[in-house]
């Protein structure tokens, strides 16, 4: 497997419970209280001196007032403490946050949609986020969903939370793929108009649960448009969950694909060893590549006399991530029901496990 993954987002352990709030000016605790139920959470009101131990250390964030920031000095030192202040921004404000070691000075009115993003993430226990893949033909039939299927159901194998997410409204639908196009849940029909955040256990919850992974596709009725920012609620909640997300993409680059595209970590390009193939992957790689830092080729065998798997990836310009060879009795176990991968034997299964070895090592890196 070539080329390498980078992985920025620091590990994180957070107390679960509910956020503190620390203030006794009430119009300041109507605006706080307001902007809890805007995230989903509740909230344990503190009006006098909180104590050490109890709520101060085990809420996964604390709000201060500014009117309460005398009161919360000998509290202890702890992460996860915001002052909030509804007045103008005055040097007094920023004293008091040192005072009491806060790590950010939130404004209000103008930062209630960061606040109500950092509750949220505080009452979900959100850490790191998910390493999000995606995978996309380089032409038509290429076999990208069946790599995609595979991929999620060998992560599930591995006991890693996994979702895998249905970006393509002209494919098939992943959950026929799996073998659960009748399994009760919600589809993307019923996020169309979801904007802002959505919490992520809610999704996770709401979706069909196939071979231990959660699935988001398509039902069986008319196509619908998913708007960009239905897409972008969507996919962040699912990487907030954490784990593995693998999402399927079209081959044609939309708004909507595009936001898709912008949330990846990594993006695998599936590409036929035959010289046509690689023209039509050339197109999609120049589309792609303006919105996604990290794609990789990986060509699917048998190639054709005079390519391999590096020379395509030469061809295309575009690290290998590994080569996927003829799967025998692939089409037949399909028709038959049999779900790509979930044997654990064969090349897909062999190309999952490897790919995940390296992606979900322990210093989050995906090795050359």
């Amino acid at each position: 497997m070539n080329g390498s993954i980078a992985s920025d987002r620091p590990e994180i352990t957070r107390p679960r419970g509910v956020p503190l709030v620390v203030t006794e000016d009430e119009a300041l605790l109507d605006d706080l209280l307001r902007l809890c139920a805007a995230a989903g959470a509740e909230a344990e009101v503190c009006s006098g001196t909180p104590e050490r131990g109890g709520g101060w250390e085990l809420a996964p964030l604390v709000l201060v007032g500014a009117d309460a920031a005398h009161r919360a000095r000998g509290a202890g030192r702890r992460q996860g403490v915001l002052l909030v202040s509804r007045g103008p921004d005055d040097p007094g404000v920023w004293r008091a946050a040192v005072s009491v070691g806060a790590d950010h000075v939130v404004m209000l009115p103008d930062a209630e949609a960061w606040l109500v993003d950092r509750i949220a993430d505080a009452a979900e226990g959100a850490g790191r986020q998910a390493l999000t893949v995606g995978v996309i033909g380089g032409r038509g039939g290429a076999g990208a969903s069946t790599l995609a299927c595979a991929l999620a159901v060998g992560a599930a194998r591995s006991g890693t939370r996994t979702m895998l997410i249905d970006a393509d409204p002209l494919g098939g639908g992943l959950d026929v793929l799996l073998g659960g196009e009748r399994t009760e849940g919600l589809r993307w029909p019923a996020f169309a108009r979801s904007r802002g955040r959505l919490a992520g256990g809610a999704l996770e919850e709401s979706l069909p649960e196939l071979r231990s992974l959660r699935v988001l596709s398509w039902d069986r009725g008319d196509s619908v448009h998913i708007p960009a920012e239905a897409a972008r609620a969507v996919l962040s909640a699912a990487r907030r969950r954490g784990g593995v997300v693998v999402v399927d993409l079209p081959r044609r680059v939309d708004e909507t694909a595009g936001e898709a595209l912008a949330q990846l970590d990594l993006g695998l390009l599936v590409v036929p060893g035959e010289l046509r193939a690689v023209a039509a992957a050339h197109r999609v790689v120049t589309a792609v590549t303006p919105l996604l830092r990290d794609l990789r080729a990986v060509v699917r065998g048998p190639c054709e006399a005079g390519l391999d798997e590096r020379e395509v990836s030469r061809l295309l310009g575009l690290p290998l991530a590994g080569e996927l060879p003829p799967e025998p009795g692939l089409a037949p176990g399909r028709a038959a029901g049999a779900v790509p991968g979930a044997s654990g034997r064969g090349p897909l299964a062999r190309f999952s496990s490897a790919f995940w070895d390296a992606a979900l090592a322990h210093d989050g890196s995906v090795a050359a």
